[in-house]
Formats: C-alpha cells, structure tokens, sequence
C-alpha cells in the first residue's frame, strides 16, 4: 500500500468520524428541543412566571409548607423529599431547562403532586416567593466556585443569605450537603461571622451509625465524587432575626484573603 492510500484512507476515515459526531450532536440539539417544548406543557414546571410570588397555594392547592432545592439539577432532593414527605412541598429551582425536564419528568411520572420546578436564575429568587413563604432550603452539591473571585457566586456567601432572609420563615432552616471541603469550611465561616445558629453538622455524614432518610438521597453530582474527598459534608442552619449588613462582608473577603495568602 502506497503512502498516497494510506492518507486516502485517513482522510476518509476522518471526514466519516466528523460526520457521525456531527449527527450526534444535531441529535442531541433536536433532543433539547423536544424537551423545551415538553416543559412549556408540563403542569409542574413554571418557566419565569410572573404572577406567582406569594400564590404557592394556588398551584398546590393546598397551604403546606414549602422547601426549595436550589441549583436543583435534575431534581433529586426535590423528588426524593417529596415521596419521603407527602404533607409538604418542594420545588426544584434552576436555569437548566434540560435538566429540569429530568426530574419534572420523573416527578409526574411517580404521581407526586407535592413536586414542582421553577426555571430561573437564583439571584431573581425574590421574585418569585412573598414574606415567609418558604420553611426550608436545600442546597446539594452546588457548583463550589473555588476561586476567591467567584466566592459571591456561592449559595452560602451572604450576598445569597441576604436573598433566602427576605422569604424564608423566623426560624426556617437552611441545608448544605456538598463533596467539597472548601465549600463547606466557607459556609461554617459564614454561619460563624454572620450569627447564624447551626442546628446540625457533620464533616462525613456517611460515617454516622444513624443517617436519617433525607440525607441518604443522592444526586447525580454526588455519585460522580467530583471533590475526590470521599466524604460529604452537611451543615444545616438558620438565620439571626438580624441579619449583618454588606459592611460585614468587607471582613468576610479580608479573611479569606488572608487565608488563601497565607498572611497573618
């Protein structure tokens, strides 16, 4: 076989390779597409609605209390909650359409009526919930964000606090369960600095002889063991009825300055 047939066939194999993926990944656009329109038809999916601030009631019809799963994904914590709690509402909330379909999907096809998904951006999170309309939050492995430039983007940090105080009820709890150490050091730094009061906490929940059934759902982030930790953090809390000012936060970024300088 001649150098020329060799690059022929190289080439030909090629151009067949880039064809393929290029049907994999149109098919794969078709799918989203697909799934987009399914959502816009799916009775537990509300896609930046406008009128539904302080109206959970309507939708559920009913007054139970309500938990949000931030940063949802697919909605694991949302699903799981809701078989493990038929008297209470969730809603998974997150920007990710297709993911949401996931789990919206999943939601009406095990009937649970208790389960619904908010398709927003988190920092547009008040627009949506009136005065203690909310009892409960759980953030589940949300994306770390580990450089200090992006520590604002954290679920934890009080720019975000400062949001969940407006809605959440005296008293309402907060819930973090992440692979991430520096994610979970972050929020206890916080709960200290800012006067929060934590209710639990554990720096390896699966090495408790008794686990209760709501940390024992994972999602599709845990399974994947990003951090390499092999362990998961937990720490749940609540708020002070007087929540620190932006002049606290000044301090707050001056001691992760230092801690990541290693400057006394």
């Amino acid at each position: 076989m001649t150098m020329f047939s060799v690059f022929i066939r190289l080439v030909t194999a090629y151009r067949s390779i880039d064809s393929h993926n290029s049907l994999i990944l149109q098919f794969m656009g078709y799918k989203k597409l697909v799934r987009f329109a399914e959502l816009k038809a799916f009775p537990n999916v509300l896609e930046f609605p406008q009128y539904i601030k302080g109206s959970w009631r309507d939708h559920f019809h009913n007054s139970n209390p309500i938990t949000l799963e931030l940063a949802c994904g697919k909605g694991e914590y949302a699903n799981g909650l809701g078989q493990l709690y038929p008297e209470r509402n969730f809603i998974g909330i997150d920007l990710k359409g297709n993911r949401i379909w996931v789990g919206a999907k999943k939601a009406l096809q095990n009937n649970l009526m208790n389960v619904a998904f908010l398709r927003t951006e988190i920092d547009q999170i008040t627009s949506y919930f009136a005065r203690h309309e909310v009892h409960e939050i759980w953030i589940t492995f949300p994306d770390p964000q580990l450089r200090l430039s992006k520590a604002k983007k954290r679920l934890t940090h009080p720019k975000f606090l400062r949001l969940y105080r407006q809605f959440l009820i005296p008293g309402g709890l907060i819930h973090l369960k992440t692979d991430s150490p520096a994610l979970y050091d972050f929020t206890k730094k916080v709960i200290e600095l800012y006067d929060c009061e934590i209710k639990e906490d554990s720096d390896d929940i699966y090495k408790k002889e008794i686990i209760k059934d709501e940390l024992k759902i994972k999602t599709h982030y845990e399974s994947l063991d990003i951090a390499q930790s092999r362990r998961v953090h937990y720490v749940c809390f609540s708020l002070p009825e007087e929540f620190p000012g932006i002049e606290k936060d000044v301090e707050l970024k001056e001691q992760l300055k230092h801690e990541e300088t290693g400057i006394d």
